[in-house]
């Protein structure tokens, strides 16, 4: 005798199965279910481009999925987080971004997203200081003798950086406000020719971090007088923290971070985040990292949050005390 399948008791196993694989642990347990894109909101061969490429290979090792790399520069990185902020939160679209995620809350009156709403934190990739460098012609050995001269020759000292709310431009403006000198700032299409400009003498100093000015510092075309750290950086022993230097109050931190949209469950983001920290843990990873004259630095979806919310609140607080304009 041939028994009939229990088509109810079928129908019910059926549908726990639908159902638990769209629970956020289900979602979790089949991500990625295809090639992630990672979107970049910087101009290609810049810093963020480059760590999200090695980000990226090493997480298409682990996942057996392609992590396709998405350059969107423009716009101070609101091209680029715009397309992140309407992708759907299924963590297949996923945002790399620079401190001026941060900055843009309060240098925009009017955003194309939500920055607290439309995107969930992931991690943090890594954190550097700037570096207050200057041109060698320029007669100063210290940051005391620098704030002495700008005081001095107040209308000569100029000042670049890659972009209007860039962390460099920032800096600038913040040191303005903690010494009390007057500096112009000029500002170039990205860190590449603000660091070319200020070679060439045509500005006088620049806060910058250390890839793209390593050689130069090597070679002695650049003079560092100072990192924007609470403690020195590893890179560059030798080198005075700006407290240390004489300016308090003054620490500034060019970061990047992993987000994915607002709405992706939170076992993706946790799987995410857990990947990530195992990559930056990884011993080849800091070597890689090093050789980039970055240090990476992950954290928790929660810390990173915290961390943003922070960022938003004390670049508001500078971004208004010295006046700049708001697009």
């Amino acid at each position: 005798m041939i028994r009939k399948p229990n088509t109810g008791m079928l129908s019910l196993v059926v549908a726990f199965c639908a159902l638990t694989a769209w629970t956020p642990a289900g979602a979790a347990q089949n991500y990625p279910a295809r090639p992630v894109r990672l979107v970049v909101p910087t101009a290609p061969g810049g810093g963020v481009d480059t760590l999200a490429r090695i980000i990226g290979q090493a997480l298409t090792a682990t996942w057996s999925q392609q992590i396709v790399v998405d350059t969107r520069g423009g716009a101070s990185g609101l091209i680029g987080a715009e397309i992140v902020a309407q992708a759907p939160g299924d963590g297949h679209t996923l945002l790399i971004t620079p401190t001026t995620f941060s900055t843009n809350v309060s240098l925009f009156r009017k955003l194309p997203y939500d920055p607290r709403k439309d995107f969930l934190p992931v991690s943090l990739v890594s954190k550097e200081p700037n570096i207050l460098v200057v041109h060698p012609s320029l007669p100063v050995a210290s940051l005391k003798e620098l704030i002495a001269l700008a005081k001095r020759r107040p209308a000569d000292l100029n000042f670049g950086f890659g972009g209007v709310g860039s962390a460099a431009s920032l800096s600038g403006e913040l040191f303005k406000l903690r010494t009390g000198v007057k500096m112009v700032g000029v500002s170039y299409k990205g860190n590449g020719p603000a660091v070319r400009a200020l070679l060439a003498g045509e500005v006088q100093l620049m806060f910058v971090g250390l890839p793209p000015i390593r050689s130069a510092l090597e070679n002695g075309e650049l003079k560092a007088l100072a990192v924007t750290s609470d403690k020195r950086s590893s890179f560059l022993p030798d080198v005075p923290t700006m407290a240390e230097a004489g300016v308090s109050g003054f620490v500034v931190t060019n970061w990047i971070g992993l987000m994915a949209p607002g709405g992706t469950p939170a076992g993706i983001v946790q799987k995410i985040n857990s990947e990530v920290a195992k990559i930056l843990a990884s011993p080849a990873m800091k070597d890689r990292f090093r050789f980039y004259g970055v240090t990476p630095d992950s954290s928790t979806p929660g810390e990173f949050r915290k961390f943003l919310d922070s960022e938003i609140d004390r670049w508001a607080e500078v971004i208004k005390a010295a006046g700049l304009p708001v697009n």
